[in-house]
C-alpha cells in the first residue's frame, strides 16, 4: 500500500476587521442539460427554454462565508403566484421528462446567517407543439339540405403550442393564400381556446372539393418538427346523425340485462361512437361496442344518464342521451305533525292531525302509498283525508289528516309504499298514535357535560331523547360551524342519542350539539343540548435539543419552557445528567400564575460537569423531553470555498500544494484555541498524516490558511481539521479537495488579446452581473441591430476580425451591468499596465469601468480606470497602470446608460509587466472609423494622468 508523505508549511493568520472574511450569500442562476434557448432570448439570462419532456437542470451558484445552503421554490407563471409547498435542498435542480405544467419561475434562496439570504430567479419557457385538430362547419343559415351544396364552408384548425404556431394552409400540394385565391378567406376568429385559423371557403365550387392540409410549425423550436392533418371535402361531406333504440328515459326492474343500441342515420366521413355515463364512469362489467351498450344484471347504483356521442369533425358532435332509472325504494320515514293553524307541538282532541309518509324511491313518482289503521285499510271520510304532494314535505309525500280528533281515532296506523307490478319489495313505516304520545324532549345525561379523553382513545359523547316515539338525533360542531364531523359529514344521524368518535385528536375538542330530527317523530321545533369534548395530550417543550458550549469554570444556566399541552401546566420536572437523577433544582417563583419552564444552573463547567442533560416535563397526561449537551469543546472550523485559485502545480516532481483557508465558528465561546489537529489522507487509500498545527489567538472572522504540498496530480484528498483548547478535542470538520489545473501568469512574449478564439483568451462572464459581453465582428452582426451605436468593425477594419461588446438594446435597463473577468495572474512583478482599445459611440452610452479583483486573501474589487459618454464613432486607446499586492484579475465592466444607443466595445487587450507610457495622450490613439469624418480634438479636461485607487489589504 502506498503511503503519502506530506509536507506541511508553518501556519498562516490572517486578520480581517469585524467580520472578517464573513460574507454574505450571493447566487447565480445558470443552467445546463438539454437547454434549447430561443435566439431572441439570448440577451436574458433569466430565461431557459427547453422542449417538453426533455430534462431541466438548473444550478444555483453560491458564494458567501459559511458555506450557504441551497434551497429551490417555484411559482405556478407570475411571482405573484404562491410558492408550491415542496422545496429541494440542493444546489443542483434536475428534472427528468418536464411537463408544460413545470414550466413557470424558479426561485434559488441561498442563505448563510450572515446579512440578508441572496434570491435569484429564473423563467423556465417549456416548448411544445401538439397534433393538431382540423373541424368543418357550415353558415347557420345553410342548415337545411344536403351540407356542402351551400355557399359557404369553414375549415378550422386548432393547435395547442409554445411559442405560438405558424399555420399553413394547402389544398392538395398547393399553399393557399387571399392573394392567390378570390375564393378562399384565412383569418383568426376571435375568443378561442389554443391557437386557430380559419379556411373559408366561400360560394363553394366544384374545385374547392379537394385534400385540405393544415400544417402547423414552431420554427424548430427546440427541434420541434412541423405537423399536420388533412381532410378531404366531398359533395357527399356531412356532420353525423343518430337515433336510439329505446326511449330517453328509461325504467328497468334490478338484475335485468339492459342493451340500448345507439344507431348511425348519417355522416361521412364515417363518425366515430362513444358512451360515456355521469357522474363517474361506466358501470363494472358494462360492455360499449359498435355503438351498443350492454349492462348485464343491473342495479340500483347503475342508475344516472348514459351518453352516446357521435363525432366526425364536421359540424356538431351528434348527441343521445338515455335516462336510465333502475327501480329501487329506500329510507322510509313518517312525520307527526299536529295542529299547525293552532301552534299546537302535542297531540289534542279537537285539534287537526297530520300523519306522513315518505320513501326515497327511483322514479319517485310511480311510488305509490296505502294506509291502515289497526290492520285494516283506511277508509276516506270527513274527517279522515289522504292527500299527495303536500307542498310543506318533500315532493312524493303521503299524507293522512285526521279532522277534529276523537278519542276513537286513537290507534296503529301503517304506511306502506310500493312499485305496483315491479318486483321491488315493499317498504312500511307504522305510527302509534294515542293519549301517551307526545313530543320530544333531549338533555344530557348527569355528569356526562363535560368528556376528558386523552388523545389517540375512543370518546362518546351522549344525549338522552325521551318521549313516544323518539326520534334520531342529529350531532354537529357548535363552536367550528365550517368544520366537519370526525366523520367528514357536517350532520351525523344516531339512533341511540350516541356519538362515537375513534382515535380523538386535539383538533375535535369543542362544543358539539345534538338536536331531534323532525322524521320518525313530531314535526315540530328541533329540542337540542351541548357537550364539551377536552382532548388530553403530552406536554410540547422546547428546546427540544441544545447544544452548549461555554469555557471552563463559567456558569450555566439551562432552561426547559412549556409551550402547549392539555392540561396547560407542568405537573412535574425532573432533571438527569447522563442517565442519573439530580435533585430538584428551586422551584421557579411566578406570582399568581403556574411555572411555565423549569431551570437548571451549573456553577461552573468543569469536564466533570460536561456531558448531556435532561429535563422531563410532565402534565399528567404524558411528559416531553428537553436535551442539552453541555460542554467546554470548541466548535467546528470552518472552510472557506472561495479561495483564488488554491491549486499550486510542481512539473518536475508531478505533485502539486493547495492552499487550505478556513475560519473558526465562535471562537470566543470556549476558551482560547490552542492548536488544531490536521489529518489528510488521499481518497481510496487507509493511512493518513497527521499534523499538529499551532495557533495564537483567534478571532471571529479571521481567516487562517495552511499550505499542503506533495499532494500527488491528479489525486484528490480527505481533509480533516480539528480544533484543541484546555478541555479537548473539539468538533471535526472535514473536506475533499480535488486537483485543477491552476492558471499561469501572463506570457509576456504574448500577452494581447484579439478575442479570435472562442476561448477568449481565458476571460469569463461574471456570474453575478446583470447581462454578459458579446463577441462577434462586422459578419456575425446582427442586420436588425441599433444604426448610431456600437462599431462597424475590430481594431484592424477588417470584416473578420473580432471584439467584444455590450448590446443594450431591450430587455437592457439604466444601470444594468455586464462583467468581463480575466484569468487568475499570479504577481510577479510590482507593476503593470493593462492597455486596451475602446469604442463609445452613440447618445445613450453609459460607462466603462476597468476593476482590479485582488485574490490575496479573498476577493476585493478596486476602480483603477472609468469613463462615460458618447466618445465618438472611432477606435481609442488607453493605459492603465496597476499595482496588484497578490493574484489578481482584470474586470471589463460596462453599464448601461439610458437607452438602447449605448453599445459599448473593447479590443486588443494588452498587460505588460513595468509602468505605463509616460507621455499619454486622453485618448492616446484614435482610430477614425469609415464615414465618421476627421477626428474631434479631446475636451482638455480630459488631459493629464489618469486618476486610480489602490486599496491595499491589511494583514
Amino acid at each position: 500500500m502506498e503511503v503519502t508523505c506530506l509536507l506541511l508549511l508553518a501556519l498562516i493568520p490572517f486578520h480581517c476587521r469585524g467580520q472578517g472574511v464573513y460574507a454574505p450569500a450571493q447566487a447565480q442562476i445558470v443552467h445546463a442539460g438539454q437547454a434549447c434557448v430561443v435566439k431572441e432570448d439570448n440577451i436574458s439570462e433569466r430565461v431557459y427554454t427547453i422542449r417538453e419532456g426533455d430534462t431541466l437542470m438548473l444550478q444555483c451558484l453560491v458564494t458567501g462565508h459559511p458555506r450557504p445552503q441551497v434551497r429551490w421554490t417555484k411559482t405556478a407563471g407570475s411571482a405573484s403566484d404562491k410558492f408550491q409547498e415542496t422545496s429541494v435542498f440542493n444546489e443542483t435542480l434536475r428534472i427528468e421528462r418536464i411537463a408544460r405544467t413545470q414550466g413557470g419561475r424558479y426561485y434559488c434562496k441561498a442563505e448563510n446567517g450572515v446579512g440578508v439570504p441572496a434570491i435569484k430567479s429564473i423563467r423556465v419557457d417549456v416548448q411544445y407543439l401538439d397534433e393538431p385538430v382540423l373541424t368543418v362547419h357550415q353558415t347557420v343559415s345553410d342548415v337545411r339540405g344536403n351540407f356542402y351544396q351551400e355557399k359557404t364552408v369553414f375549415l378550422r384548425c386548432t393547435v395547442n403550442s409554445n411559442p405560438p404556431a405558424r399555420f399553413i394552409w394547402k389544398r392538395g400540394s398547393d399553399t393557399l393564400s387571399h392573394s392567390q385565391d378570390n375564393g378562399v378567406d384565412i383569418y383568426e376568429p376571435l375568443y378561442t381556446q389554443g391557437e386557430t385559423k380559419v379556411l373559408k371557403l366561400k360560394n363553394l365550387r366544384p374545385q374547392d372539393y379537394a385534400s385540405y392540409t393544415c400544417q402547423v410549425s414552431v420554427r424548430n423550436v427546440c427541434g420541434i418538427p412541423d405537423k399536420a392533418i388533412t381532410f378531404r371535402l366531398t359533395n357527399t361531406t356531412a356532420p353525423p346523425a343518430l337515433k336510439l333504440s329505446v326511449n330517453e328515459t328509461l325504467v328497468v326492474n334490478p338484475g335485468e340485462n339492459v342493451t340500448v343500441q345507439c344507431l348511425l342515420t348519417g355522416g361521412d366521413p364515417l363518425p366515430q361512437l362513444q358512451w360515456s355515463h355521469g357522474p363517474g364512469p361506466l358501470p363494472l362489467g358494462a360492455l360499449a361496442q359498435s355503438g351498443t351498450l350492454s349492462i348485464p344484471s343491473v342495479q340500483a347504483r347503475d342508475s344516472g344518464y348514459y351518453n352516446c356521442t357521435a363525432t366526425n369533425n364536421v359540424g356538431n358532435p351528434a348527441k343521445k342521451t338515455v335516462n336510465l332509472l333502475v327501480r329501487s325504494m329506500k329510507n322510509a320515514t313518517f312525520q307527526i305533525t299536529p295542529d299547525v293553524i293552532k301552534e299546537s307541538e302535542n297531540i289534542q282532541l279537537g285539534q287537526d292531525l297530520k300523519l306522513s309518509c315518505h320513501v326515497d324511491a327511483v322514479p319517485q313518482e310511480k311510488v305509490t302509498y296505502q294506509w291502515f289503521k289497526n290492520g285494516k285499510p283506511a277508509r276516506m271520510s270527513k274527517r279522515l283525508l289522504v292527500t299527495r304532494n303536500d307542498p310543506e314535505l318533500p315532493a312524493v309525500t303521503s299524507s293522512l289528516e285526521l279532522i277534529d280528533l276523537h278519542f276513537s281515532d286513537y290507534g296503529t296506523y301503517l304506511c306502506v309504499a310500493s312499485f305496483p307490478g315491479a318486483p321491488v319489495p315493499d317498504l312500511s313505516v307504522e305510527v302509534n298514535i294515542s293519549s301517551e304520545t307526545v313530543p320530544p324532549t333531549i338533555s344530557v345525561p348527569k355528569g356526562r357535560a363535560v368528556v376528558t379523553v386523552r388523545e389517540g382513545s375512543p370518546a362518546e359523547l351522549q344525549c338522552e331523547v325521551r318521549g313516544k316515539p323518539r326520534p334520531p338525533v342529529l350531532w354537529s360542531r357548535v363552536d367550528k360551524e365550517a368544520a366537519l364531523l370526525p366523520s367528514g359529514l357536517p350532520l351525523e344521524e344516531t339512533p341511540d342519542g350516541k356519538l362515537r368518535l375513534e382515535h380523538v385528536s386535539r383538533d375535535m375538542s369543542g362544543t358539539y350539539r345534538c338536536q331531534t330530527a323532525r322524521y320518525n317523530g313530531f314535526n315540530v321545533r328541533p329540542r337540542e343540548a351541548q357537550v364539551q369534548l377536552n382532548v388530553q395530550f403530552p406536554p410540547e417543550v422546547e428546546p427540544s435539543s441544545q447544544d452548549v458550549r461555554q469555557a471552563l469554570g463559567r456558569p450555566v444556566l439551562l432552561r426547559c419552557s412549556l409551550l402547549r399541552g392539555s392540561p396547560q401546566r407542568i405537573a412535574s420536572a425532573v432533571w438527569r445528567f447522563k442517565g442519573q437523577l439530580l435533585p430538584p433544582p428551586p422551584a421557579v417563583s411566578v406570582a399568581a400564575e403556574a411555572p411555565d419552564h423549569s431551570e437548571l444552573r451549573l456553577d461552573a463547567v468543569t469536564r466533570d460537569s460536561s456531558g448531556s442533560y435532561e429535563c422531563s416535563i410532565s402534565n399528567d397526561v404524558g411528559s416531553a423531553t428537553c436535551l442539552f449537551q453541555v460542554s467546554a469543546k470548541a466548535y467546528s472550523p470552518e472552510f472557506y470555498f472561495d479561495t483564488p485559485n488554491p491549486t499550486r502545480s510542481h512539473k518536475l516532481s508531478k505533485n502539486y500544494s493547495y492552499v487550505l483557508q478556513w475560519t473558526q465558528r465562535e471562537p470566543d465561546a470556549v476558551d482560547p484555541l490552542l492548536n488544531y489537529r490536521l489529518s489528510v489522507r488521499q481518497l481510496n487509500q487507509h493511512n493518513a498524516m497527521v499534523k499538529a498545527i499551532p495557533v495564537r489567538r483567534v478571532e471571529k472572522g479571521q481567516l487562517l490558511e495552511y499550505i499542503l504540498t506533495d499532494l500527488r496530480v491528479p489525486h484528490s484528498y480527505e481533509v480533516r481539521l480539528t480544533p484543541y483548547t484546555t478541555f479537548g478535542a473539539g468538533d471535526m470538520a472535514s473536506r475533499i479537495i480535488h486537483y485543477t489545473e491552476p492558471i499561469n501568469s501572463p506570457n509576456l512574449s504574448d500577452n494581447t488579446c484579439h478575442f479570435e478564439d472562442e476561448k477568449i483568451c481565458g476571460y469569463t462572464q461574471d456570474l453575478t452581473d446583470n447581462f454578459d459581453w458579446t463577441r462577434q465582428n462586422a459578419l456575425t452582426q446582427n442586420p436588425k441591430r441599433s444604426p448610431n451605436t456600437g462599431p462597424p468593425t475590430d481594431i484592424s477594419g477588417t470584416p473578420e476580425g473580432y471584439y467584444m461588446f455590450i448590446e443594450t438594446s431591450r430587455p437592457r435597463e439604466l444601470g444594468d451591468r455586464a462583467r468581463l473577468v480575466s484569468p487568475l495572474y499570479n504577481a510577479s512583478a510590482k507593476f503593470y499596465c493593462v492597455s486596451f482599445f475602446y469604442h463609445m459611440y452613440g447618445k445613450h452610452i453609459g460607462s466603462l469601468n476597468l476593476l482590479v479583483r485582488s485574490r490575496n486573501k479573498g476577493a476585493l474589487d478596486t476602480h483603477a480606470w472609468s469613463l462615460s459618454g458618447n466618445k465618438g464613432n472611432m477606435w481609442q486607446q488607453a493605459h492603465v497602470p496597476i499595482n496588484p499586492s497578490g493574484p489578481f484579475q482584470i474586470i471589463f465592466e460596462g453599464v448601461r446608460g439610458s437607452g438602447y444607443l449605448g453599445d459599448i466595445a473593447i479590443d486588443d487587450v494588452t498587460l505588460k509587466k513595468g509602468e505605463c507610457p509616460r507621455k499619454q495622450m486622453d485618448p492616446n490613439k484614435v482610430v477614425v472609423m469609415p464615414g465618421s469624418g476627421a477626428p474631434r480634438q479631446p475636451h482638455p479636461q480630459l488631459w493629464g494622468p489618469m486618476v486610480i485607487f489602490l486599496l491595499a489589504l491589511q494583514r
